[in-house]
């Protein structure tokens, strides 16, 4: 196991703004959002000429293969993460200022499509249903039901997800009353699949490459990634924030897709800006002791996916960090890791949220 060592994670850091900088920070609610601003920036400048160019009769060919190779490198590997959690950041705390608030509208219909992101759907399933039943029965997402050391288990969730996951959600939106949730999701839904279906005519191949092929990628990292967030549940306890989350610190994979790394200070506080979060975990270290909270120097959240899928216990634990002694040895945190991912049963009585997780959506 490891110790607590100095956090290599971004915060804030004040600077000298230029006059670009303050022109675009005119518009922003928060100055410390200006790296979503830049980022915006490249990928409309890049992924959209690319992706108008794949569409134009006149490429054709082997022309047409290389603006596809491109297209998918910056799609998946170069903005795909850092734009989605910026989508994350900006679902929970409004990117622009009031005055200028249909300017919110920008990421999640003009870009998010290009990444495989229906419009609306995310906001209605992360803020509508994700965080305010916090990975507990009514959660469609949740992972408690299944084996989470299984990629047998994963595959079913991923499949029932991607099969009739949007359903699921426009069906506990109208239990909820959240109706206006449910029509966002389902406009959003039709008016993406109706786009993609006229595109089909005029390019198809275009079209798969463009928006549905990110479609089902996005999707599978979606639940790649709620599934190790939420791999490791307390049966006992399964709504407290700091038994039913992970953390992940000290990894490129913070740096590159703002912090999203803290999970559990993001279950416990969904609205803290993405800088907070490493003073936040620095301040409320205790709680992460008193709870046995699983933290992993040096692992990003790919990285714990396969290590657990292959049964890795031992190298998880190598990467876990020994919080006040909290854990004897590793074979203390192997046990405990094993533990948490088991299956919990569906009907068992669980309270709707943990005194610790005082997050509200």
């Amino acid at each position: 196991m490891k110790v607590l060592s100095t956090l290599q994670d971004p915060t804030f850091q004040g600077r000298d703004y230029s006059r670009l900088d303050r022109f675009f920070l005119h518009y922003i609610k928060d100055e410390r959002d200006l790296p979503f601003i830049y980022l915006t920036l490249r990928i409309s400048l890049t992924l959209i000429p690319l992706s108008i160019l794949l569409f134009m009769p006149f490429v054709t060919g082997w022309i047409w293969w290389t603006v596809a190779a491109v297209h998918f490198f910056i799609s998946n590997f170069r903005f795909k993460g850092p734009f989605g959690l910026m989508l994350h950041c900006t679902s929970h705390r409004p990117f622009f200022k009031p005055e200028y608030g249909w300017m919110n509208n920008y990421l999640p219909w003009i870009l998010a499509p290009f990444f495989g992101h229906t419009p609306e759907t995310y906001y209605s399933h992360h803020i509508g249903m994700h965080h305010p039943e916090n990975n507990l029965e009514d959660d469609d997402s949740s992972t408690m039901t299944f084996q989470r050391d299984s990629y047998r288990s994963f595959l079913a969730y991923f499949g029932r997800f991607f099969v009739v996951g949007v359903r699921n959600l426009l069906d506990y939106l109208r239990l909820k009353n959240r109706a206006k949730l449910a029509t966002r999701a389902l406009t959003g839904e039709i008016i993406f699949a109706v786009i993609c279906v006229g595109l089909c005519f005029i390019n198809w191949p275009a079209t798969v490459l463009v928006f549905l092929l990110p479609l089902v990628i996005y999707r599978l990292i979606a639940m790649l990634g709620n599934w190790t967030q939420h791999a490791f549940v307390d049966g006992e306890d399964p709504g407290n924030a700091y038994k039913n989350s992970i953390t992940c610190i000290n990894v490129k994979y913070n740096k590159k897709c703002w912090n999203d790394g803290y999970h559990i200070s993001h279950h416990v506080r969904p609205a803290m800006h993405w800088t907070e979060h490493p003073t936040f975990f620095l301040k409320t270290i205790d709680k992460y002791a008193q709870n046995r909270a699983i933290i992993f120097d040096g692992l990003d959240f790919g990285q714990v996916f396969f290590l657990l899928m292959r049964g890795k216990y031992d190298v998880l634990a190598q990467h876990m960090v020994n919080i006040n002694n909290t854990f004897t040895d590793d074979a203390d945190a192997i046990a405990l890791l094993r533990r948490r991912t088991q299956r919990i049963p569906v009907k068992m009585d669980v309270p709707a949220m943990s005194q610790v997780s005082v997050a509200t959506a």
